[in-house]
């Protein structure tokens, strides 16, 4: 099937792909503005610059229909979206970066505990592919069976890639954690954000 490349098919693709691939990794909040969120998720976390950090403005440029310069499909679907399309996508984003924290908060717990390198990741992935569960249940029918076919697809599992699949890709379970809080910087950036980890000081303490 050939992709419809008109403004209107455009417009159409990314009200559809942009919020799954947002927000396929996150926990449902409530609708807040993306200033609100940044300082009211997590104030130890804000107050210490890491976590979830708005450092620019949304851009106010009109969509984009031609040919996109980012190797990243994402960006080049936010990029065809309108300026309240991209707050949008930016809020989602910063819960995604609160899932994030909530991830590193719990590794942190977990090494305090003593507990192995294979146990935490392996409970970081559960949380991350748990959070798209929840988040699929706010989504339309489409949206989901667009992004499981995706995943079934790719790793089979319509969740996405399980521990066991990760650690065959990366190798050792240290980077299995690593990979699951990570953050795409070429996405935050077109959204105005940076995703900065915490020391495990302030997020017990958030």
């Amino acid at each position: 099937m050939s992709l419809n490349t008109s403004p209107n098919g455009l417009r159409s693709l990314a009200r559809r792909v942009v919020p799954a691939l947002l927000v396929a990794q996150v926990a449902l909040l409530p609708l807040q503005s993306a200033s609100a969120t940044a300082l009211t998720a997590h104030p130890c976390a804000s107050s210490a610059g890491c976590g979830s950090v708005v450092v620019a403005p949304v851009s106010q440029a009109a969509p984009e229909h031609g040919d996109c310069t980012s190797p990243e499909p994402v960006v080049c679907l936010i990029r065809s979206e309108t300026p309240q399309q991209r707050e949008v996508a930016r809020a989602q984003r910063m819960r995604y970066h609160d899932l994030l924290e909530d991830m590193e908060r719990t590794e942190c717990a977990m090494r305090a505990e003593g507990r192995s390198e294979e146990d935490i990741a392996r409970a970081l992935v559960q949380m991350r592919n748990d959070a798209k569960d929840v988040v699929r249940a706010g989504m339309t029918p489409e949206q989901v069976a667009e992004l499981e076919a995706r995943n079934q697809k790719k790793y089979g599992n319509p969740l996405g890639p399980t521990a066991d699949q990760l650690y065959l890709k990366y190798g050792s379970w240290e980077k299995v954690s690593e990979a699951a809080t990570r953050s795409s910087a070429a996405v935050d950036r077109e959204l105005g954000l940076e995703f900065r980890h915490c020391s495990c000081d302030v997020l017990q303490a958030a």
